[in-house]
């Protein structure tokens, strides 16, 4: 007759063991599963928590030209004077862009999309592939001789570029709602 006799909690240590070196297996095994896990980011700006503005929508006017919007948040009719088109080195006359409304520079991240009440960039695109022509442009609000960019300076009803003329002479133009 065999009287095996084991040491008080043996039984109990071993199960421990078996359950920790279980456990890393499946942490190491679950970080070989070719998932790929976006970069946070570091230098991400200012959003409110409120829900974000409806899309512009309709006809906006300024001294050089409109922009109508259709509500999709994606696409504007655009028809710039010459002056504006060539300081936003655009085509001139009526053409259909695509637009977004992004961040200042953000290193090491770049621009970044995000909402048009807390944008301080605008960027139209005109065309496709190699005959895209595109401009990333300065937006906020004037006033007092002033120009502001951040926070509630795009509006539902206006939004403002601050256009350079090449010569270091900036001027803004305001595109108000009709």
């Amino acid at each position: 007759m065999n009287i095996e006799i084991k040491a008080p909690g043996t039984g109990i240590l071993r199960k421990t063991l078996l359950l920790l070196v279980l456990s890393a297996l499946l942490i190491l095994c679950g970080g070989c599963s070719g998932k790929v896990v976006e970069p946070e980011l570091d230098n991400y700006p200012y959003e409110p928590d409120t829900p974000a503005p409806a899309p512009h929508d309709g006809t906006f006017v300024s001294g050089h030209g409109t922009m109508i919007f259709d509500g999709d948040g994606e696409t504007v009719l655009i028809d710039f004077d010459e002056e504006l088109s060539a300081r936003l080195g655009l085509p001139v006359g009526e053409q259909t862009a695509v637009y977004m409304f992004y961040t200042g520079y953000l290193p090491p991240h770049g621009y970044i999309p995000i909402r048009y009440d807390v944008a301080m960039m605008f960027n139209l695109t005109i065309g496709e592939g190699e005959e895209a022509v595109s401009s990333m442009i300065q937006i906020g609000e004037y006033r007092d001789g002033q120009f502001y960019m951040g926070t509630n300076c795009t509006t539902p009803d206006r939004i403002t570029f601050y256009a350079e003329d090449g010569d270091g002479n900036w001027e803004p133009v305001d595109f108000v709602k009709e």
